[in-house]
């Protein structure tokens, strides 16, 4: 049914799904922006169609220009990657209304996950734990709040409901702060989302962020791939992600896998998805769902052999999942480390040419990224720039693995943050596994 495909995106995952098309006998059809017509996947692509200036908003978050290029291509699906449009029920809709094909959920999908309100209100029905909370909207009769917050006691954080990416939120220690952290978090909400709807939750003080990675077809199987750790952040952006997340237990996966699968067969979930949680003393709370590819897929797809971006393309075409829950086991131990251009100490955008490059090997080591010699890193976009993936038969061997490779790395011409992962990967209290999501920021003194 899919013969030719837009890629939607840039960068590391544009070529990534090119990849994945071109396995499948797909042709493709790069999208670029002005200041991107010399990205690796752009010369790879069939065709090309540039969609407007390099501001992402002239560009790849232009819907009508996206759509234009499918129509002009004579392409089938448009395959929207992760960040700008991936998970804009709108713009899925839009495609779909045009008569493409969306490499994703349905919008009706897209809208219930993406308010986080009716997402833990769908969870709840299906049995996924959730975080002690408000179960709705915060309204305005402070009296009602100030007794709800008692009831499920300080801290708490107030939260955007149509929130992400650590925007949106507001931890309140005491009664006395609660009405205009309330208040607060409303206008933030207003200003940031459209969208002033705000609930309240129990706050976590020392949770590990673990999430489920789940596939979904239109036939009603579901199946989960297991776990991924992802609790090494700096201001809410991960850093390192691993697969599977030290010391959950076969038992404990399943439990959870197999919920996070059943929720996807009652709201009729179409694609990859990934259920994130914060987990601590032993229990899973549901954040949020992304319905999309997430940029630490690949983990998963080193312990499990699944090529989670064709199964995407495959469901979207029609076909019936290619496992069975039964099929899918965990083998060895997966990290990533996303390489980001930017000063390692500061952390400021670090743009410019790629003088030198010399990518790591050896047994298990994959590097994702639209990286070449001679190739300049704009300064427009998120500064991420690859992504290095060591896989080993034990998370002890996976470390190893990473340090050697990070070690083994030139990226000359720009700063990136190499030298920080480095110092991750030699880290005791990473290296003992199951630190909490403000491990990294502690140690980086934020």
């Amino acid at each position: 049914m899919i013969e030719k495909i837009v890629i939607a995106n840039r960068g590391e995952i544009a070529l990534r799904i090119q990849r994945a098309c071109r396995e499948l006998g797909i042709k493709t059809v790069a999208v670029h922006s002005e200041a991107d017509r010399d990205l690796k996947h752009v010369r790879l692509a069939d065709e090309s169609v540039c969609i407007g200036p390099a501001a992402s908003a002239g560009s790849y978050l232009n819907v009508p220009a996206l759509i234009s290029a499918a129509e002009v291509t004579d392409a089938n699906a448009i395959h929207p990657g992760y960040g700008f449009l991936s998970e804009n029920a709108d713009f899925a809709e839009r495609v779909e209304q045009s008569g493409f094909i969306f490499i994703g959920p349905k919008p009706e999908t897209i809208r219930l996950m993406g308010d986080k309100i009716t997402a833990i209100e769908a969870m709840k029905e299906s049995g996924v734990p959730t975080v002690p909370g408000s179960d709705g909207e915060i309204d305005d009769n402070e009296k009602r709040s100030i007794l709800l917050a008692r009831e499920i006691g300080y801290p708490v954080i107030i939260k955007a409901a149509g929130g992400g990416g650590g925007r949106g939120m507001r931890v309140v220690n005491s009664e006395a702060a609660l009405i205009s952290a309330i208040s607060l978090t409303k206008e933030e909400a207003r200003t940031a989302f459209g969208n002033e709807t705000v609930y309240m939750e129990k706050f976590l003080g020392n949770p590990r962020h673990v999430e489920f990675q789940v596939l979904a077809d239109t036939h009603g199987n579901a199946i989960h791939l297991g776990e991924r750790d992802c609790s090494m952040q700096r201001r809410h952006q991960k850093v390192v992600e691993e697969a599977p997340a030290p010391g959950i237990s076969e038992e404990v996966r399943q439990k959870i896998g197999n919920r996070c699968a059943e929720a996807c067969r009652k709201i009729g979930y179409r694609g990859a998805g990934t259920f994130e949680f914060l987990y601590e003393d032993g229990e899973f709370y549901f954040i949020e769902m992304n319905t999309r590819v997430q940029v630490e897929h690949p983990v998963t797809e080193m312990i499990t052999g699944v090529d989670i971006v064709k199964e995407q393309i495959r469901i979207a075409a029609g076909a019936k999942l290619a496992y069975k829950q039964e099929d899918i086991t965990l083998r060895g131990h997966a990290i990533e480390c996303r390489i980001n251009a930017e000063n390692p100490e500061n952390f400021m955008p670090s743009p410019g040419p790629i003088n030198q490059l010399h990518v790591a090997g050896g047994p298990g080591i994959r590097f994702d990224s639209h990286l070449y010699n001679g190739y300049t890193v704009p300064p427009y976009y998120d500064s991420m720039i690859g992504k290095l993936i060591a896989w080993g038969e034990n998370r002890e061997s996976a470390i190893a693995r990473m340090r050697t490779a990070l070690s083994e790395m030139v990226i000359e011409g720009i700063l990136t943050n190499i030298p920080l992962q480095e110092d991750i990967m030699r880290d005791a209290g990473f290296e003992a596994g199951g630190a909490n999501i403000h491990y990294l920021e502690k140690k980086l003194g934020l």
